[in-house]
C-alpha cells in the first residue's frame, strides 16, 4: 500500500503585507468590517488595528449592534404617555380681533460644501542621486520599512537596490532581496499622500530584472534603507 505524502504545513500569507508566513511564525486571525476574515502576521498587527480590524479572539467582547436611542417626544406626547391632562388648545380669535402673522425670520443662505482637497503633489528632484535619496527617505517613513526591518532580523542582511524609473521620471524602484525571498516597491516622488507601494515579490533573485539588481543601497542597524554599498556586499548579485 502506498502512503500518501502530505505537505508539512500549509502556505499562509499575511493579508496586510502579502508576505509568506515563515515556519515558526504565527498568523493571527482578524475580522474586518463586514465580517471578512483575514490572516495577519505579528509585524502587521498595528496596521490591521489602524484599519479597524479586530482580533477574532476578542470579537466576542465587541457589541454587534449599538443600542438605538429613543426619539425625543414632544410635550404633548410625554403628557399622553404619563396619563396627565392635555394642554389647553389656543383660544380662537374673536370676530372683531384680527389675526396678525408672526414675522418670519430670514433664513441664512445654505453654506456651500467645500470641495475635497485635491491630491497633494510634491516637487520632484531632477538628478538621479537626488531622486534615490528622496525615495529612501519616503520609504523609511512608511510601514513597509518596518516590515523589511522585521524580516532582516529573521533572514539576515539583504541586498538592496534603489533605481530611478527611466520611463516614469517621478518614480524610483526599491528592491530588497534575500537568497530565498525578494520584494519590489515603487516610490512615487510626486505623491505626497501615499508614495510607497509594493509591486511584486518572489522567491528567486533571478526573477528580478537585471537592471534592478545593481545593489547600490543597504540596511543600517535599525533596518532603515540607506544609499551606498553594504560592507558585506561584494557587488552585483549573480
Amino acid at each position: 500500500m502506498k502512503k500518501e505524502l502530505r505537505p508539512v504545513h500549509d502556505v499562509v500569507t499575511c493579508d496586510v503585507c502579502g508576505r509568506t508566513i515563515l515556519k515558526g511564525e504565527r498568523a493571527e486571525p482578524y475580522l474586518a468590517p463586514g465580517g471578512h476574515r483575514h490572516k495577519v502576521c505579528d509585524l502587521c498587527s498595528m496596521r490591521a488595528q489602524h484599519e479597524g480590524w479586530i482580533r477574532e479572539s476578542a470579537a466576542g467582547d465587541v457589541p454587534t449592534r449599538m443600542p438605538r436611542s429613543e426619539p425625543r417626544r414632544g410635550v404633548l406626547g410625554r403628557l399622553r404617555r404619563r396619563g396627565g391632562p392635555e394642554p389647553a388648545a389656543a383660544p380662537e380669535p374673536a370676530e372683531h380681533e384680527e389675526v396678525v402673522a408672526a414675522p418670519q425670520r430670514e433664513r441664512p443662505a445654505p453654506a456651500r460644501s467645500r470641495p475635497k482637497d485635491p491630491r497633494h503633489v510634491r516637487a520632484v528632484p531632477t538628478t538621479a542621486q537626488a531622486k534615490v535619496e528622496r525615495a529612501l527617505d519616503l520609504f523609511n517613513g512608511s510601514s513597509h520599512q518596518r516590515t523589511i526591518a522585521g524580516l532582516a532580523r529573521t533572514l539576515g542582511t539583504p541586498y538592496v537596490s534603489a533605481q530611478p524609473d527611466t520611463a516614469q521620471g517621478a518614480e524610483v524602484s526599491v528592491v530588497v532581496a534575500w537568497e530565498l525571498s525578494w520584494y519590489r516597491y515603487r516610490v512615487d516622488l510626486g505623491d505626497e499622500a501615499d508614495p510607497v507601494m509594493m509591486l511584486a515579490k518572489g522567491e528567486e533573485i533571478d526573477q528580478i530584472a537585471e537592471g534592478l539588481r545593481e545593489w547600490n543601497a543597504r540596511l543600517d542597524d535599525e533596518g532603515r534603507v540607506l544609499a551606498g554599498h553594504s560592507a558585506t556586499d561584494g557587488g552585483e548579485q549573480a
